[in-house]
């Protein structure tokens, strides 16, 4: 049978949400992007339980097209890099997700955090993966450690998770500098020893946690080339901003570094 994306829309909608008690009579829009979007929205509010192998097939024959429509990025060069847009595109051998303490990703539907954008593209897969970490280790996850899963749909293989410091009043005490250097070392170190080669990273803590954009770039780069020549695997490094002034701080902490798309 010839695939059909409308259907295929329409199977997992229906069964997410024969899932909820509270949208059993929700209308199925007749429209693409607000199938994807009511797709994102239940996904995001979908609590960590079993789901079945039909419905992951029919998610992630979405999540590719998805993927597809927005492009997948590979970079050009070595080092420690600059790229703006959306971290979800790039295909490295590792992204990195600013999560939270609980690491189940973003329950808020549709919301603009980066862990949601992770969640969303990657599938369910992720959140069932962090639920089974969380179990294991029996503890919120701390502040400025790392942990990892596999990408599941994402162009990256792994998803490192790490969670930064939440400031107060827009200026971090020294106390929540080392936390925040902490995620970037602990991200290069664990990726590093699982031989990884390249790795992106978020502008960590920077949005809802608070913490000022122009000292966690700071922080950001001088970890970064700090912690790099001493790894055995990693060679090259991407700073992954999304605003324009994220990009402005972080070109003039980084000139003349610089990365273009390869063609």
């Amino acid at each position: 049978m010839k695939f059909n994306r409308n259907d295929n829309l329409r199977l997992i909608l229906r069964t997410l949400l024969a899932e909820r008690d509270d949208a059993a009579q929700w209308p199925i829009p007749s429209d693409l992007r607000e199938q994807q979007l009511m797709m994102r929205a239940l996904l995001n509010m979908r609590p960590p339980m079993p789901v079945s192998q039909r419905f992951l097939a029919a998610q992630d024959a979405e999540l590719q097209l998805q993927q597809e429509d927005k492009g997948v990025v590979e970079l050009a060069g070595k080092g420690l890099l600059l790229w703006q847009g959306d971290i979800t595109r790039l295909k490295v051998d590792a992204i990195v997700n600013a999560a939270n303490s609980q690491m189940l990703g973003c329950f808020v539907p549709l919301h603009g955090c980066i862990d949601n954008a992770i969640h969303s593209a990657a599938g369910v897969q992720l959140r069932l993966a962090c639920n089974e970490l969380m179990r294991a280790q029996g503890h919120e996850e701390p502040t400025g450690t790392a942990a990892i899963t596999p990408g599941f749909n994402l162009p990256a293989r792994w998803v490192l998770h790490t969670v930064g410091p939440i400031v107060q009043g827009g200026h971090a005490l020294r106390s929540q500098e080392a936390e925040l250097a902490s995620c970037y070392r602990s991200c290069l170190t664990l990726a590093d020893s699982r031989g990884l080669h390249s790795i992106a990273f978020c502008c960590i803590s920077t949005g809802v946690f608070g913490f000022p954009q122009q000292r966690a770039a700071e922080i950001a780069v001088g970890t970064v080339r700090a912690v790099l020549p001493a790894l055995q695997h990693i060679d090259t490094v991407v700073l992954n901003v999304f605003k324009d002034d994220d990009k402005a701080i972080y070109e003039r902490l980084l000139q003349p570094e610089a990365c273009d798309d390869k063609k």
